[in-house]
């Protein structure tokens, strides 16, 4: 028997192209949000929880009755407060009431961020993307730590005394 009889029979390769996944198609944008039926979202920080009723309007944010500039006096957590109006360009386009409750200023204002970012990416579908990236709509969960026994606080020991 020669070699030649038992060598394979060359194969053809025949290419698969892997199809790409179909990009899924944006949700559409409610349609129904007036100033008597505002979006409702929610947003929570450490402690601080933020309800915002958002809908169509001139750009007027109030926070607790009061309007944003009144609220928090630095202007630092009036820029995060604001950051997805800021990152949509949406200022301008919506009525902003929030009622806000529990923590500080800072975690107050991330709660409100969360909020409106959730709020925006649902009237505004093509902003979501976006939104998800800069890390607007992921919740921070980090909390403070509870105090445990036989320590001064979370972690910290008592001092040691020698004598």
């Amino acid at each position: 028997m020669s070699t030649e009889d038992t060598a394979p029979e060359s194969i053809a390769v025949i290419p698969v192209i892997a199809a790409e996944p179909a990009a899924a198609p944006l949700p559409e944008a409610p349609t129904n949000i007036t100033a008597e039926n505002p979006l409702c979202t929610v947003g929570r920080r450490k402690k601080a929880h933020a309800r915002a009723r958002i809908h169509p309007g001139e750009g007027k944010v109030s926070v607790n009755g009061r309007s944003l500039d009144d609220y928090f006096s630095l202007s630092v957590d009036r820029t995060t407060a604001t950051r997805p109006f800021a990152m949509t360009c949406g200022l301008k386009k919506y009525d902003v009431s929030v009622r806000v409750s529990g923590g500080g200023p800072t975690g107050q204002a991330d709660s409100i961020a969360l909020a409106l970012a959730r709020a925006i990416a649902i009237l505004e579908p093509v902003t979501h993307r976006a939104m998800r990236d800069s890390g607007l709509l992921t919740r921070d969960a980090r909390v403070k730590e509870r105090k445990k026994y036989g320590r001064r606080g979370a972690r910290r020991g008592f001092q040691f005394s020698k004598r």
